[in-house]
């Protein structure tokens, strides 16, 4: 049998608006997957090191604080000191396009704004890892 999708789930930084992820979490427990919620507040070394820990599949953030520039480039560049390489950064929140394109060209795998539906995240995150598990 093979391992479920394994997601880590945090709100980095001040952002204290965590309905949204919450949500998600549910859904993607209820979809099959094991998630582990960080929280509020966690700092990007906390995020990579429990990925690292719990050998998650995927990084999951959610940003509603304008510092998603920061976070996801702080969290890209420490997963890859850390050997990261085969693990998906997702996110969502309100982002510019204009960000969302330099963030996505910077490594995150996919960025998420309002609306979405939480079946095309799950999709996305399915169809990533079953391509790209080792």
């Amino acid at each position: 049998m093979e391992r479920k999708i394994r997601i880590v789930m945090a709100k980095p930084g001040l952002d204290g608006h965590d309905r949204g992820i919450k949500v998600l979490a549910a859904a993607y427990r209820d979809a099959g997957m094991e998630v582990i919620y960080l929280g509020l507040r966690q700092t990007p070394e906390m995020i990579v090191s429990s990925a690292l820990q719990e050998d998650a599949d995927v990084i999951a953030l959610s940003s509603l604080n304008n510092a998603h520039n920061t976070i996801f480039l702080d969290v890209i560049d420490l997963m890859n000191d850390k050997g990261l390489d085969d693990v998906l950064l997702v996110g969502g929140g309100i982002i510019p396009q204009k960000d969302i394109d330099n963030l996505e060209s910077k490594g995150v795998g996919k960025l998420f704004g309002p609306g979405t539906s939480v079946n095309s995240t799950i999709e996305y995150i399915t169809t990533w890892v079953q391509s790209n598990r080792r």
